[in-house]
């Protein structure tokens, strides 16, 4: 009885936290609906974000002018527009104001590309969707804004290309 009791019990667990996990080939309602500000001033939302951009994949980049791992990579992200330039960056700061990013786009010369700022920070609907937990976040979008690579971070991971490479096919 005490055998079937925990085999109950893990398995209510096992549903009740599968149900909540985001599955990492769409977003949800939530992340769809979350807002984000672009360079204008206009509050805009992710699913707009999206259908602005829909037939072309996507590398979202998910950075902060104060992240050194950021800073880092944006050199490849570069590289990687040249590779597929019918690709789309989409690029979300995590920046503390709208100064320090927009500042942040000026000094590290990051101007090909959509541009976002998450004024929620961390706590955005879409970065507790996908669980943001370190940045930076890339992530490959197909064509009609599936999810087809849900995390690497580095813009070198070979991931990327790979994926970047499926969804020019």
């Amino acid at each position: 009885m005490r055998k079937i009791n925990i085999l109950i019990t893990t398995c209510i667990i096992f549903f009740s936290l599968s149900g909540c996990a985001q599955d990492p080939t769409f977003f949800n309602d939530a992340a769809l609906n979350d807002s984000f500000e672009d360079l204008n001033g206009e509050e805009v939302t992710f699913q707009s974000i999206l259908k602005a951009n829909e037939g072309r994949a996507i590398l979202l980049d998910i950075w902060a002018s104060w992240c050194k791992d950021c800073v880092v990579g944006m050199p490849k992200v570069k590289e990687l527009q040249q590779e597929f330039p019918d690709m789309v960056v989409v690029f979300i700061s995590l920046d503390k104001d709208e100064a320090s990013w927009k500042k942040g786009i000026e000094k590290f010369n990051i101007g090909q590309g959509s541009h976002f700022w998450a004024k929620d920070g961390w706590k955005s609907e879409l970065f507790q969707t996908i669980d943001l937990d370190w940045i930076p976040r890339y992530m490959v979008l197909d064509a009609q804004g599936n999810i087809t690579l849900y995390k690497a971070i580095k813009a070198s991971d070979k991931a990327i290309i790979n994926q970047l490479r499926k969804n020019r096919s």
